[in-house]
């Protein structure tokens, strides 16, 4: 079977992690090549030892490589402006993007939620971390019941948060925000991120708050079972997602002044607040398995092009 080569931009923690997967993990994807901007950075030590193809002349030089052609998916984990500029130039030599910043440039797509629609897009947002984790269950929660509002709490590992984590923090929170309406289908959105500095380092949490209309008490129980089939989906590309404790599903007392979360004060007023905890342990393929806000990411981006591959394989057997 004919692989498609991909490229990443990045030569970082994120960038590393990814190209370990593809290579011990992919069905449809082969490293064509690892690009960075620090010549000794452990990435590219890495990527050289492993056989792949280097350049530390960042994108310029992805670009000038002879084996620039033959690469079909490039991607790229740097930082939100870096990824402006690349997208472009690599869009217009007509390479697909997945982007793993919070440029949010192209579509949100997480892949439990909505991969299906933007199989054919040529760069796609992967969100957050966050966003990766926490966006399925306010999906899973607003395709039951109406989500008036929605809040996430990522807590990661302060350790696993590198310099690009630190200088994106307000993009994090407003890419997330933007996406838990966009794509869970909230009325209105809020995300949180916590740098944990707790030693030994703590795997990753997030906590999942829904403000919802859901009188009828069977509206109530099909949402835990969306919350848990919605855990599976994500499961089955990220291993080590799970509940960390049942879903909970309390009234909202009359007197609790709830319309100043709403998008306006005039909607309905939400019946029962649904709270979700989940956590996130890292494969441990190149980051520890704390760093599991690192490993969500880079699962769900290489679940994208597995599925975008896939896809063009299928179109050019049956053209």
């Amino acid at each position: 079977m004919t692989k498609t080569k991909v490229a990443i931009i990045g030569s970082g923690n994120i960038g590393t992690d990814l190209m370990i997967k593809v290579l011990k993990t992919s069905t449809h994807l082969e490293m064509g090549a690892m690009v960075g901007i620090d010549p000794h950075s452990d990435g590219l030590a890495k990527a050289s030892r492993l056989g792949v193809a280097t350049t530390s002349d960042g994108v310029d030089g992805l670009v000038a490589m002879p084996g620039f052609d033959d690469i079909g998916i490039v991607f790229d984990a740097t930082s939100a402006g870096a990824h402006r500029a690349n997208a472009a130039k690599l869009t217009p030599l007509g390479k697909r993007l997945i982007d793993l910043t919070p440029a949010a440039v192209g579509p949100f797509v997480v892949p439990a939620v909505n991969l299906d629609q933007h199989l054919s897009a040529t760069n796609v947002n992967m969100v957050t971390c966050g966003g990766q984790a926490t966006i399925p269950i306010v999906a899973a929660v607003s395709r039951v019941a109406p989500v008036a509002y929605a809040e996430i709490v990522a807590s990661i590992a302060s350790r696993s948060a590198g310099p690009g984590t630190r200088a994106n923090i307000d993009e994090f929170t407003e890419t997330t925000s933007e996406a838990i309406v966009e794509v869970g289908g909230a009325e209105r959105g809020k995300a949180i991120i916590i740098l944990n500095p707790a030693e030994p380092p703590l795997i990753m949490r997030d906590t999942v708050f829904c403000l919802v209309r859901a009188g009828d008490p069977g509206v109530r129980e099909r949402i835990e079972q969306s919350i848990e089939e919605m855990t599976a989906d994500v499961a089955s590309y990220v291993p080590g997602y799970r509940l960390k404790q049942k879903v909970q599903i309390t009234p909202i007392p009359q007197d609790q002044p709830v319309w100043t979360l709403l998008a306006s004060p005039e909607d309905e007023r939400p019946t029962h607040q649904v709270s979700t905890f989940l956590e996130v342990e890292g494969a441990a393929h190149y980051l520890p398995a704390y760093a599991g806000n690192l490993d969500i990411m880079t699962s769900a981006a290489l679940q994208v092009a597995e599925r975008m591959a896939d896809a063009h394989t299928d179109a050019k057997a049956t053209a």
